[in-house]
């Protein structure tokens, strides 16, 4: 409620200082303002004990300054001249002036004493809180738990990987073992199939040496054979050649040189044959020789009738031979005649029917030289008085039983005495078995040949 002085001061007329006479019309509607809408007015007297200074009046400022000093001097407050578009603040009551002022200051207080805790705290830290024994404890066996689980784990794992490589290496290694069982069969079939053509084409070089070296026809005895047909055709046509008249004769030429080609295998002459005056002169150590004669009558040739053996055609049966003691030993030969050799021919049984081919004469060497009688001597012709080596060549068991091997030293003379040297065998020890030597060549054709006399 407003006291009565101040509803005095509100109800009596406003006195102007101003002596403009338009001066009292703010003053005297700003009082009829007050009076249309209440206001609460409060006691704003001053204390009587602090005198309340008055402004000083200023007619420069106009007739605004003096109604707000009127105003202010009747205790009336007036409302502040609004601006366009802003809301006073005069227009609030006090209480909420009062109550927004105590709620910031209050924030404001709050936020002071957070920083100060804050700053506290940071100067003071809190000390380290007692370690828990027993959680630590059960921190530690859990971690362990854990450990001991994830090795679990990591030993299956491992237990699964090794089993997995087990396996893994068993199937590679049974993979590789067939494949290497494979290539070593391939690789055995094309040996075996490369020997086969190997031993075809030295078959088949034997063959052409061999036709090399044949003279079907000489020059003689192609004219001979020509003068046969043109007398077999002079009775007929004359110069005309009857066509069939000429293949009976190529027949007749073609069974001569086979069947001479099947009476001894290789259709050569063999001048160190027994039958025909050759003769085994002597030979190394015979197998069991001491059992049944002297080491000197061994040495010197032994028992004749069965060292004649080497000399004589064996027919491919296993066991007729000559054994020699151990794995290397000689035989000297003494030919039919003297002749320019060509060739040697070593026989053994053949591996198809054979027991043992252990005992076949492997390395071997082939000397000559002529040995002269007191009865004969050769004028056209140098006879090798003095031993020369003819050939060396090896017995290959992969080959036919009947190996062919030409004289490989040059310009050889006329001889009548063979050595064969064997050095090595097959593999047996104990003896080496001869079958059969054969020596190839022809005789001089010179006419310078003489035989002397005694």
């Amino acid at each position: 409620m407003a006291s009565p002085s101040l509803a005095a001061a509100a109800a009596s007329p406003l006195m102007s200082l101003d002596p403009s006479p338009n001066a009292s019309r703010p003053a005297a509607a700003a009082a009829s303002a007050l009076r249309k809408r209440p206001v609460l007015l409060l006691d704003q007297r001053p204390h009587p004990s602090t005198p309340t200074p008055q402004p000083p009046l200023d007619s420069s400022s106009g007739p605004n300054h003096l109604s707000a000093a009127a105003a202010a001097a009747a205790g009336v407050t007036l409302p502040a001249r609004r601006k366009k578009g802003h809301t006073s603040s005069a227009s609030r009551p006090r209480w909420q002036t009062a109550l927004s002022v105590a709620a910031k200051n209050a924030v404001l207080l709050a936020v002071l004493l957070y920083v100060g805790d804050l700053a506290w705290r940071w100067a003071h830290p809190a000390p380290p809180s007692p370690v828990d024994q027993a959680a630590l404890a059960g921190y530690d066996a859990r971690v362990a738990d854990v450990g001991a689980s994830l090795a679990r784990a990591f030993r299956m794992l491992q237990v699964q990987l090794e089993a997995v490589d087990r396996k893994i290496d068993g199937e590679v290694g049974a993979a590789r073992g067939e494949l290497a069982a494979l290539l070593e069969e391939k690789r055995l079939d094309l040996e075996g199939q490369l020997k086969r053509l190997d031993a075809r084409t030295d078959e088949l070089n034997d063959v052409l040496g061999g036709l090399k070296r044949m003279e079907f026809l000489r020059k003689d005895e192609f004219e001979k054979f020509w003068n046969e047909v043109k007398e077999s055709l002079g009775s007929g046509s004359g110069t005309e050649v009857d066509l069939e008249q000429v293949r009976a004769l190529a027949r007749e030429i073609v069974m001569r040189e086979i069947e001479k080609h099947a009476a001894d295998g290789i259709g050569r002459v063999d001048y160190a044959v027994a039958s025909a005056g050759g003769k085994v002169v002597r030979h190394s150590e015979a197998y069991d020789a001491g059992k049944r004669g002297s080491i000197l009558s061994a040495f010197r040739g032994g028992d004749n009738a069965n060292s004649e053996k080497m000399l004589q055609p064996s027919f491919g049966e296993p066991g007729q031979c000559f054994p020699l003691q151990g794995s290397n030993g000689f035989v000297e030969i003494k030919l039919r005649e003297g002749i320019i050799p060509d060739a040697i021919t070593l026989e053994h049984v053949s591996k198809d029917v054979a027991y043992d081919m252990s005992t076949a004469p492997k390395d071997c060497r082939v000397s000559g030289w002529y040995q002269e009688a007191h009865n004969e001597a050769y004028s056209g012709h140098a006879a090798s008085a003095e031993m020369s080596v003819l050939t060396e060549f090896t017995y290959d068991l992969e080959k036919k039983n009947v190996q062919t091997f030409d004289v490989t030293a040059p310009d050889v003379g006329i001889i009548n005495m063979v050595r064969l040297d064997f050095t090595s065998n097959h593999g047996s020890s104990a003896l080496t078995c001869i079958y059969r030597i054969r020596v190839h060549g022809h005789e001089p054709v010179s006419p310078g040949i003489t035989v002397l006399q005694s």
